[in-house]
Formats: C-alpha cells, structure tokens, sequence
C-alpha cells in the first residue's frame, strides 16, 4: 500500500496548527527586519494565504521556509512600492507637545542616535538583538526561529549590544 509520509497542508487541521504555530514569529521577524510602516501583520496573513493558494504544491515539512521567504519576498515588494510613493509625494507632520522643549530635544537626539546606532548594525545582529530585548525570546527560541546555532545567537546579541554601546553615550 502506498502510504503518505506527510499528511497535505491542504487538510485544514493541519493548515490551521502551521498557522498557529508560525504567525507569530513570522510577525515579529517582519517587524523586526522591516519596522511597523509596511504593516508586517497584513503580509504574514498574505504569506499564509499564498500559503494556502500553494498548498498542493508544499509539503508540511517546507510550509516554514516557505512562509518565511514568502513574507520576506512580499516585505521586499511593499519596500520598492514606498520608495516610489515617497518620491511622488512629501509627508509633513506637525507635532506638539506641552513637555520641556529642553527635554523634547534631548529625546529626540537620544533616538535618533539609538535608530542610527540599530541602523549601523548588521542584519543580523539586529534580528538577533531585537527578538532578545524588545520580544524577550530566549537564545533558543531565537537560533531555531533564525535556523542557526545557539552559540551563533549568542554572538550575534554580544556583537549587537557591544555596538551600540560604542555608538550611544551613557548607555
């Protein structure tokens, strides 16, 4: 008798705990990659829905690369359609506070350095660095999510908080 190894993701059960399993790291690794302005929820959901379009043609065992290139793929397509909304269009933004006008300043230099100093880091690094800090994933839940090493992890955080103590005084 022939016997299927895997089951298809096309039976909803199956497809439904991918989901579950999976939404929320691919979430935090767009946003982490990406930033909050290209709505890195609204492509995950894409990335399933192609997910799901293709489900014939990915087993279960690939579901995961899959997800993830494709979100990152559909990332690298909003990227180029923003970069060609912003020369068409300049975006003005009044902001008023009643805070010390001293301590606005002060926040704002601070900031701007420690987006400069995330910025100066590899891509890498920062994945690594952001999932640890902001999302507190441990040194494994992030070497599975990324697919490398626990050591590598390590480094990568080390490296990542050892430049930006470099580039950010009073750190």
């Amino acid at each position: 008798m022939n016997k299927k190894l895997h089951k298809s993701i096309c039976d909803e059960k199956l497809f439904s705990s991918i989901y579950n399993k999976y939404i929320q790291d691919l979430n935090d690794f767009l946003y982490y990659k990406y930033g909050s302005l290209l709505n890195p929820e609204d492509k995950a959901q894409e990335a399933f829905i192609k997910l799901w379009q293709n489900c014939a043609k990915v087993s279960s065992d690939k579901a995961k690369s899959y997800l993830f290139t494709v979100a990152n793929n559909l990332m690298l397509n909003e990227v180029k359609h923003q970069k060609v909304v912003l020369k068409h269009q300049s975006i003005k933004s009044s902001n008023t506070d009643n805070e010390n006008p001293e301590f606005v300043l002060e926040q704002k230099q601070y900031l701007e350095k420690y987006q400069k100093a995330l910025g100066n880091l590899s891509e890498v690094q920062r994945v690594a660095f952001l999932l640890n800090r902001v999302e507190e994933k441990s040194h494994s839940e992030i070497a599975e999510m990324l697919g490398i090493t626990l050591r590598a992890t390590r480094k990568r955080i080390y490296n990542a908080v050892e430049n930006l103590r470099k580039e950010i005084d009073g750190i």
